[in-house]
């Protein structure tokens, strides 16, 4: 029950670091916002989101295998793989704002030029739908640890 009560503890702990992460790049991703602390700050913020998001991989992936449950109920269940699903759309979404990121951090350096108003406005629009179909993965947590259409 202690590993149970760990594994539940280090998942959580990695939701809400992506949480906040996202939460962060979405406040600072504004045009009327961007500076070079800010193109720089979007990297770093992007970067440490990587490490929560991977953090999420990792410790679900521990609560399926250590946990109570098992991997043999935990990946027959339709809400785990709605889930992942979910997990891995946002991944998706995310490559642009990383690339985007990363790319105005070396336009920054290159010639001290920030990001156009279209691309920060691109970039934000990707973010916001990230975290919209974030909220939606806790919804499958909990309708799944209620045993709501388990097999």
């Amino acid at each position: 029950m202690l590993l149970e009560s760990v594994l539940a503890y280090a998942h959580f702990l990695a939701i809400f670091s992506v949480v906040v992460f996202l939460t962060s790049e979405a406040a600072l991703c504004r045009v009327e916002w961007m500076n070079a602390a800010v193109v720089r700050r979007l990297a770093r913020l992007d970067l440490i989101y990587l490490f929560a998001a991977i953090a999420v991989l990792l410790t679900g992936l521990a609560r399926t295998y250590w946990g109570l449950k098992g991997m043999g109920w935990y990946w027959h269940q339709p809400l785990l793989h709605i889930k992942v699903t979910l997990f891995a759309l946002i991944g998706l979404l995310s490559l642009k704002p990383t690339f985007s990121f990363l790319r105005w951090r070396r336009q920054l350096d290159a010639d001290g030029t920030l990001p156009s108003a279209d691309d920060i406005r691109s970039v934000r629009r990707l973010v916001m739908i990230e975290a919209h179909v974030l909220v939606l993965v806790p919804l499958a947590a909990a309708l799944l640890a209620r045993g709501v259409w388990t097999r």
